[in-house]
């Protein structure tokens, strides 16, 4: 069963507002997350399936997208499309491997509890500022979920006491957990990185694996990279956590990791062929999407 009891009350910080009005309060990765998921359901045959994007565009009141107009943000929607189908694979199969709790770290918009057809039933648990859950809450309302069961731990995962929420949440450290930070990591300073890496590490039982995209630092000062990271900055958001290496950093903190070759996946292939012309070496190897298992 889930542990959401129905939709917040009116009284809840940041609803009380008419639908269009909450934009702003709300992470704009996550939104534009929403959006291009939103954009990918209406197609004929979608690689993610999320009947509530448009659902949370429409309620925030939000029409807009990254900033700027360079290469790279004209790849960005179906990215963040490839993005989730690849973590999207990744949880599922954590699952038939026996890893049956699964935690979305800073979770944002996502609405895997949901939309994903678990093969077992895992416990997925979304960790999260409290404002972006309750939003995400009120307009899923009773909506059940697909897993076994979901909760949700209102902490933001940058905090030092997300571990702590977890732990009171139901998080049990003794069975083997699917962890994902999807696009969370690289916007946090790498101290913070480090304490968040440290706790999954410390709560992780043998047999857990993790998930996260990582930015790749020799590509961030490249033609295709840095306009847009130059745009972004507008926004107030960076990617302040960048890798050259991602196994050896993974290792040397207990993970083995294994960054996936796109062009190994058919779903990234025909997706993003029609920007082959823009991808250089530098551009084709921005991020690492990173997959990995505890060492024992």
């Amino acid at each position: 069963m889930s542990d959401y009891t129905g939709p917040p009350s009116p009284s809840t910080p940041g609803l009380g507002v008419p639908d269009g009005t909450l934009a702003g309060t709300l992470p704009l990765v996550a939104l534009w997350t929403a959006a291009a998921h939103a954009a990918e359901s209406r197609r004929d045959v979608p690689y993610v399936l999320d009947p509530w994007a448009g659902d949370f565009l429409r309620t925030a009141g939000f029409t807009g997208g990254p900033p700027g107009d360079g290469p790279l943000q004209r790849l960005l929607p179906d990215w963040a499309v490839v993005r989730t189908r690849f973590f999207d694979e990744h949880l599922i199969e954590a699952a038939r491997s026996g890893c049956l709790q699964v935690v979305l770290l800073g979770a944002g918009l996502d609405t895997r509890a949901l939309r994903l057809n678990w093969p077992a039933p895992v416990h997925v648990f979304e960790v999260e500022d409290p404002a972006v859950l309750a939003f995400k809450d009120h307009v899923l309302g009773w909506t059940p979920p697909t897993c076994g069961r979901r909760s949700v731990v209102g902490v933001d995962p940058a905090s030092g006491s997300w571990g702590e929420a977890l732990l009171a949440a139901g998080f049990d450290p003794r069975r083997p957990t699917a962890w994902l930070g999807e696009t969370l990591l690289y916007h946090l300073p790498p101290s913070v990185v480090e304490t968040v890496v440290s706790t999954m590490t410390e709560l992780s039982a043998p047999g857990s694996t993790f998930g996260a995209e990582c930015v790749n630092a020799e590509s961030v000062s490249s033609s295709f990279v840095a306009p847009f990271l130059d745009a972004l900055s507008a926004t107030g958001i960076a990617w302040r956590w960048q890798l050259a290496e991602p196994r050896t950093w993974w290792a040397e903190r207990g993970w083995e990791a294994r960054p996936a070759d796109l062009f190994t996946l058919p779903y990234a292939v025909q997706r993003l062929s029609p920007y082959l012309p823009l991808l250089t070496e530098a551009a084709a190897t921005c991020v690492f999407l990173t997959t990995g298992t505890l060492r024992s």
